[in-house]
This record gives C-alpha cells, structure tokens and sequence, in this order.
C-alpha cells in the first residue's frame, strides 16, 4: 500500500445463507472483525429455508474485500458488499 493509510469506507455487507451449518463459522468471522461492524441485522426467511443478513460496516476497502471473501468462500452462502462513495 505504499505506506499510505487507507481510508475508511462505510458498506453494507449483505450475506445470504442457505447452508446453517456454516453459521458458527460465519458468526466467528463477524466477531474477529467486530472493531469494524456498525450494527446488523439477520433476518430467518424459514418459508424458503435461508437466512439473510445484512451487515453495517466502517473499515478500510481492504479490510472490507477480505471478510466479504472469507464470507463468500463458506459453502451455502453468497455474500456481496456494497460501497458508499464517501
């Protein structure tokens, strides 16, 4: 990173989780980037049998790519960020 300091961005991480035997994993890299998390929000939609959550975050872009993609990497679920533009 050439020594710069990256700036914060606010995102919305929004995860869809149809496989529940990952949730201990899940909620384990939710709480080792807790420093970041603003607040969150799941919601079981037991009818189609997933889970969705939507995750606040502040943290560098970086930060934000690598807990999106260890997310994203968990079987069953699908996970996607979406960045402010400040």
């Amino acid at each position: 990173m050439n020594g710069l300091k990256e700036e914060k961005r606010l995102a919305v991480l929004s995860v869809i989780v149809e496989d529940r035997s990952v949730t201990d994993k899940l909620n384990g890299y939710l709480t080792e980037y807790a420093d970041c998390v603003v607040g969150r929000m799941g919601i079981p939609y037991r009818e189609k049998g997933v889970s969705v959550l939507s995750v606040v975050l502040d943290a560098p872009p970086s930060v934000l790519n690598a807990l999106t993609g260890k997310i994203g990497m968990l079987k069953g679920v699908t996970a996607k960020t979406l960045f402010s533009k400040y």
